[in-house]
């Protein structure tokens, strides 16, 4: 039996309807913001509440209580702590790109101290945010009530910039929840304007020419493009974000990792936390020192390394175990006519430009509307200054104002509001000037109207005063990108972000690479084997230079018989001066694993019918070599792979690409040099061992060339002597013997250490294991046979020995170093 105001309903209904409506009134009243003016309802009640109250940007501060009870007690009533939260983020630099509130006080810090009290604090409106509410009194945009429907609050804000691409939002609704980056004010007005100007524009061509990507207050790093562009065409991707750091070596030797900018909504004081926890638990190994040495001038945390710790390694785990290295999850919801939609970035400025224009539109009705009513005033005033002598004799024969009125509207056939305007005419409106100042402006109205007019059925002009007026914005308030965007290290890009064209890739004995445009160089080496460019420091010399294009393979073969893959573009662009970067910072390389050999491969290389079959040759310290189709490394994990397995104790020492045709010279530590076909080595598997290539007689592999590399075969010895001689000066002989002498190797001279074809007009640059470096050029090298000694081309002191040799381009005369004895 039901009792009397009670409704039986089921409860599963009722717990449906309930929540849908709660979840609803969560989605659209308070968690994600409105396409159009990029805000949600609590942030869009402060600006309007602020604006209300006066707190202008060049008025003084107003207390953030004031404020917050202002929007509270009229707009807000979800309790102050949730409005002061969302204003007190609205003041902080490193939470918005572009603050809306200038705060003036305590607001907290990086390192997740809170704000002071809001009774503590002030705060008025930024001089951006005055942008948002520009032309709010001019009927722009509709009011709605308030909760309790005595006040009036906006629906949406004008604002004048695209504050949504601007400053990002965030917010967790019930079901979803939205993740929108910040962005750079000019780049992304420079969008807005080539999609108004170009609706057909691709993200590709967005991204190339105008936004970027994503800007973060903090700076940091993004690393890739190709998440950026999903996350513009979908809505959704993961950008992946890392710190700016420096390794700066102090006096002492010591070195020392310096985090100058961390990503997007990390908490410092959360990060040295979590270092020194992994340090503790020895996790991380190397660290002698953390500490926190950032001031008002900005960001600065010193990490201090043992000196036998290698810093870019030690990097790359901060990276991997700390936020260091951090995600950030894009997830582009914003309500569209208080409906939640996931958007693209050309969604979002579509809609954001249809907002401007209804902006501007409604604007020039109103202004129309204000100027055709003074224009109606004034065309009463005139006739009455036409009649002038009739209309004072109908006011001082009229007994009352409404007479006057009547009368007025009857005899001259003037409206309610024109008879309304000459009955309170001032007298001093007769003068001469005054009714010449009446007719000026009755005309300029006249003007006005029509251009107001014409604006209105033109949608043209109506985009180049969007234009015109968010130009002016970028130039008052645009400012330099913070967040550099780097090629990732991994496979992230998509290639058609990538221009086509000729790089030329660099590595340093030192394992330093680095990418560089074609024409840093004036001349080229043929086939790209040629060594180009000078030392970088005194230790550390460019080893491997390689001419390729920025889509093909770079494949890097190390000492343990490993193969890894990175495309061109892969590989960070420097200065010719630029020292680069460590390849262990591209490659997962094992401790004491270190690269041998770059061989380029085209991707049109296995497309291309008359392609000729290509090889790459191996030779190992123990002698084995193979030979394996250049088409067995077409698909290379980045991880690595295995390229050749080894024997124990043994490592690969060099790689060629051959033609099949090539012969191949390969030299022993103990003078000793074989020539042979390399067609006497049949093609193998990529894991193959291999076949005995020399017979090293107790010594090791010290190099290996082509016949198509030089018209020398250049040696140097531990003790640094050296010569040259004829390449023909070498008989053939089958792979596997112990093959002829190169050089006489003697107790003054020691073993040789590096073999080399050359041309003979090159320069020859030698460092010891001391550090001692000269640089000669090769015409003082001797010429002799292979059965000499060769001639000091170093003075190396007693317990030292010659360790790197590399050949190099010549150098101009003056910069020539001379032979020190």
């Amino acid at each position: 039996m039901e009792e009397r105001g009670i409704k039986q309903t089921k409860l599963t209904q009722e717990m449906k309807r309930s929540f849908l409506e709660y979840s609803m009134s969560v989605i659209v009243a308070r968690a994600l913001p409105d396409v159009r003016d990029g805000l949600k309802p609590v942030q869009r009640r402060i600006v309007y509440g602020m604006n209300e109250l006066g707190a202008y940007c060049d008025k003084p501060y107003k207390k953030s209580a004031r404020i917050v009870g202002e929007v509270m007690g009229k707009y807000h009533p979800h309790g102050d702590s949730s409005i002061y939260d969302a204003l007190v983020r609205m003041a902080q630099d490193f939470s918005y790109r572009y603050m809306l509130v200038d705060g003036h006080g305590n607001f907290g810090s990086i390192d997740g101290d809170g704000a002071a009290a809001q009774r503590y604090t002030e705060a008025r409106m930024s001089k951006l945010s005055m942008e948002m509410v520009r032309d709010i009194n001019k009927d722009t945009i509709n009011f709605i009530a308030n909760y309790d429907g005595e006040e009036q609050e906006p629906e949406v804000l004008p604002a004048r910039f695209p504050n949504l691409i601007v400053n990002g939002s965030t917010g967790i609704a019930v079901g979803m929840a939205t993740n929108i980056p910040p962005h750079n004010l000019g780049e992304a007005i420079d969008a807005v304007l080539a999609v108004a100007k170009n609706p057909d524009i691709t993200v590709t061509e967005l991204m190339e020419d105008y936004l970027h990507g994503p800007d973060f207050p903090t700076g940091a790093y993004i690393l890739g493009k190709s998440a950026i562009k999903k996350a513009y065409e979908t809505g959704n991707g993961l950008v992946i974000m890392r710190a700016k750091t420096d390794i700066v070596e102090s006096s002492n030797g010591k070195k020392s990792i310096i985090v100058n900018e961390l990503p997007y909504q990390v908490n410092k004081a959360r990060l040295i936390e979590k270092i020194a926890e992994h340090v503790r638990e020895k996790r991380i190994e190397g660290i002698t020192d953390l500490r926190d040495e950032s001031n008002r001038e900005g960001i600065r945390v010193v990490i201090e390394l043992r000196k036998d710790v290698q810093p870019e390694v030690l990097l790359n785990q901060l990276y991997k175990l700390t936020a260091l290295q951090t995600t950030f999850g894009v997830n582009m919801i914003a309500l569209v006519n208080n409906e939640p939609k996931t958007l693209g970035i050309k969604d979002i400025i579509t809609n954001y430009l249809e907002h401007q224009e209804e902006v501007i539109r409604r604007r020039t009705e109103f202004e129309l509307r204000k100027a055709q009513e003074r224009a109606h005033i004034l065309e009463g005033l005139k006739i009455a200054l036409d009649n002038i002598d009739a209309i004072i004799n109908l006011i001082r024969s009229s007994r009352t104002t409404e007479d006057i009125q009547g009368r007025l509207m009857s005899e001259f056939g003037l409206s309610d509001k024109q008879a309304k305007a000459i009955r309170e005419m001032q007298l001093q409106r007769l003068a001469g000037l005054e009714r010449e100042k009446i007719l000026n402006e009755y005309q300029h109205l006249l003007e006005v109207i029509a251009d107001l007019q014409d604006i209105l059925n033109n949608i043209e002009r109506i985009i180049a005063i969007i234009e015109t007026e968010l130009l002016e914005i970028k130039d008052k308030y645009s400012d330099p990108r913070r967040t550099e965007i780097i090629q990732g290290t991994f496979d992230l890009e998509d290639e058609d972000l990538i221009p086509v064209e000729d790089i030329i890739i660099s590595l340093t004995t030192n394992g330093y690479v680095k990418r560089q445009p074609v024409d840093t160089y004036k001349t080229q080496n043929r086939g790209g084997r040629g060594i180009k460019g000078m030392a970088t420091n005194n230790d550390d010399v460019v080893d491997q230079m390689i001419n390729m294009g920025t889509h093909d393979d770079l494949l890097f073969f190390t000492n343990f018989g490993k193969v890894y893959r990175l495309r061109g573009y892969q590989i960070p662009e420097f200065g010719r001066t630029a020292k680069g970067l460590p390849v262990i910072n591209l490659l997962n390389l094992d401790k004491d694993e270190s690269i041998k050999s770059m061989i380029s491969i085209s991707r049109e290389h296995f497309k291309d019918e008359n392609f000729t079959e290509s090889y790459l040759f191996f030779a190992t310290k123990k002698g084995l070599v193979k030979r394996v189709s250049v088409e067995e490394f077409e698909n290379i994990r980045q991880s690595g792979k295995i390229a050749i397995t080894l024997k124990e104790e043994d490592e690969l020492v060099a790689v060629k690409m051959t033609s099949g045709q090539d012969e191949i010279l390969i030299a022993s530590s103990n003078g000793k040099l074989v020539r042979f076909d390399e067609g006497g080595v049949r093609p193998m598997g990529r894991t193959a061992s291999g076949v005995k290539g020399i017979n090293t007689d107790g010594g090791y592999v010290v190099g290996m060339t082509t016949d198509k590399e030089g018209q020398y075969i250049m040696v140097v010895t531990e003790k640094g002597y050296g010569k040259m001689s004829p390449i023909d000066d070498y008989r053939k002989s089958n792979r596997g013997g112990k093959g002829v002498k190169t050089l006489n190797a003697t107790e003054k001279n020691g073993n040789i250490v590096s073999l080399r074809a050359v041309n003979g007009d090159e320069d020859l640059l030698i460092i010891t294991d001391a550090g001692i470096i000269i640089r000669l050029p090769m015409d003082q090298v001797k010429t002799a046979g292979r059965n000499t000694q060769g001639v000091r081309l170093i003075k190396v002191a007693d317990g030292s020995k010659v360790s790197t040799v590399e050949v190099v381009e010549k150098a101009e005369p003056e910069e020539t170093e001379e032979i020190e004895e």
